[in-house]
C-alpha cells in the first residue's frame, strides 16, 4: 500500500516537473556545469555591422592630410628660390621679408602671407627701378614660375590691377593657391609711387 502511494506520488510530481519551466531550467543549470554549453555574451550584437566592426577593433578612417611643403618655416632675410618670369626672360632671387633690406636684394616674399605652392595667397614685392623695370609688360595669360625647395610652381596671371599704395586688398587670403606680385606704379614716376602695379596668378601646375 505504501509502495503504490510512493509511486503515484512520483508520477504525479514528474508530470507537474516536466509540464513546467523548472525542468528547463535545471536542464540547462546541468549542462552549463558540465561545461557542455558554454556562456556567451549578449552584451554585443552576435552580427554587428561593418561600421561597428571598425569601431570595435579600433580601426577608424582618418582623412588624408595634405602633404606639407615646408616642413620648416623660414627666416627672415633667407633666400627661399626664385621668381622666373618667362615673358622677360628673368631669373630673379626671392628672400623672406619685405623690408628694405630684402628689397636691396631682390624679390621680396610678404612673411604674413603662404609661401609659394601652398594654398592661399602668396605675395612678392619689388622695387620698380631693380628686379621689376620691365613687369608692365607682364600680363593677363602670362606665366610665372616659382622654384623653391618645396619644388617648381607655375602660375598663370588671370588678372592685373592698379590699386592705391594704401590698398591692402592685395594681400587678402585666398581659396586656392594664388600667388600676388606687386609693385610701384607709375613706373616712369618721380618720388614715391602712389600706386601699385599688381599681378594675381592661379596655380596652373607644381612639380
Amino acid at each position: 500500500m505504501v509502495l503504490l502511494s510512493l509511486s503515484v506520488v512520483l508520477i504525479v510530481f514528474g508530470l507537474w516537473f516536466g509540464s513546467t519551466n523548472a525542468y528547463t531550467f535545471l536542464k540547462g543549470y546541468l549542462l552549463f556545469k558540465t561545461g557542455e554549453v558554454a556562456a556567451e555574451d549578449y552584451s554585443t550584437d552576435p552580427n554587428p555591422t561593418e561600421a561597428e566592426k571598425e569601431i570595435n577593433t579600433g580601426d577608424q578612417i582618418k582623412e588624408q592630410e595634405p602633404a606639407i611643403l615646408y616642413p620648416e618655416r623660414p627666416n627672415k632675410g633667407e633666400n627661399i628660390g626664385e621668381l622666373i618670369i618667362p615673358k622677360l626672360e628673368a631669373k630673379l632671387p626671392i628672400y623672406h621679408g619685405t623690408a628694405e633690406e630684402e628689397l636691396a636684394k631682390g624679390v621680396g616674399h610678404f612673411d604674413g602671407s603662404v609661401l609659394p605652392g601652398e594654398n592661399d595667397n602668396s605675395v612678392l614685392s619689388g622695387h620698380r627701378d631693380t628686379v621689376f623695370r620691365k613687369l608692365g609688360e607682364v600680363g593677363i595669360g602670362d606665366l610665372l614660375v616659382v622654384q623653391t625647395s618645396a619644388g617648381e610652381f607655375t602660375y598663370k596671371v588671370k588678372k592685373v590691377r592698379i590699386v592705391d599704395k594704401d590698398d591692402r586688398t592685395v594681400i587678402v587670403p585666398k581659396p586656392k593657391a594664388v600667388l600676388t606680385v606687386s609693385t610701384c606704379y607709375p613706373f616712369d614716376f618721380i618720388g614715391a609711387s602712389p600706386e601699385r602695379y599688381v599681378l594675381i596668378a592661379d596655380l596652373v601646375s607644381s612639380k
